[in-house]
């Protein structure tokens, strides 16, 4: 934890950047400050004037990095995590017959980084480099399901700026509890009626991104009866790909 004692505005401002890029998440002023050994209200004085020069974006009580922030650092980590991930989701694909996404967390909700399909689901859009809202894919929910109960709060709001009714939002609440304690989402027909998916949160660590990895097909491929394989799958592909970030 850094030590703001005697430190210059110009330190206290690098700390609490360094905290926002880091996270890889909405975060809120108590965690910020908390993270970078700071007062609040010094931490909130710093955060505004980061806010005036757009090198932080406030969403609400949430904090993220703005739009002057370089954007190339990140993009070496996705990049990395991408190329770890590759041969995982080929291999799961390979057992399973799935189409199979390797999703990042986004300010939006996901965003798909890296694909692989099999020929029998070319019908299906892969939904490369797109950005995946919490409230139609199983993908967003399981990274949300990775965060804190506060930072968990930006999407719901976001879900309920696009038009979900409070009675949808507590469903989307619950599956993100559910997805908590079990590290699984599933989906059938929320975003395409004929299509399913499953998603799973990893924490990859090695100063990479958290994920999720997340297997799609028709709703048939998805019965009670085929999950618990699709399911041992999935956890199998999770520790490899924490494996090989060891």
């Amino acid at each position: 934890m850094p030590s703001n004692a005697g430190s210059s505005s110009i330190d206290k401002a690098l700390d609490l950047l360094e905290v926002i890029v880091s996270a890889g998440r909405p975060m809120r002023l108590s965690e910020l400050a908390q993270a970078v050994d700071m007062h609040r209200a010094t931490a909130y004085r710093v955060l505004l004037t980061l806010i005036r020069r757009g090198w932080v974006l406030r969403d609400g009580d949430d904090y993220l990095p703005g739009l002057r922030l370089p954007q190339l650092s990140k993009a070496d980590t996705i990049g990395v995590l991408v190329a770890r991930a590759r041969p995982v989701l080929e291999q799961l694909a390979g057992d399973s017959n799935l189409m199979v996404n390797l999703q990042v967390l986004h300010s939006a909700g996901s965003q798909v980084v890296d694909v692989v399909r099999p020929q029998r689901l070319e019908m299906i859009n892969d939904l490369r480099g797109e950005l995946l809202p919490i409230h139609r894919f199983a993908g967003p929910l399981a990274l949300v399901a990775l965060l804190t109960e506060p930072a968990r709060e930006h999407y719901f709001r976001l879900a309920a700026e696009a038009g979900l009714e409070p009675a949808a939002i507590q469903e989307l609440r619950d599956d993100v509890e559910a997805a908590a304690r079990t590290g699984f989402v599933i989906e059938r027909g929320r975003h395409e009626a004929v299509i399913a998916s499953m998603s799973h949160g990893v924490r990859v660590g090695d100063g990479l991104p958290d994920c999720a990895v997340t297997v799609v097909g028709l709703v048939a491929d998805f019965d009670d009866e085929r999950l618990p394989a699709i399911r041992d799958r999935l956890t199998g592909a999770a520790d490899a790909l924490q494996a090989a970030s060891l």
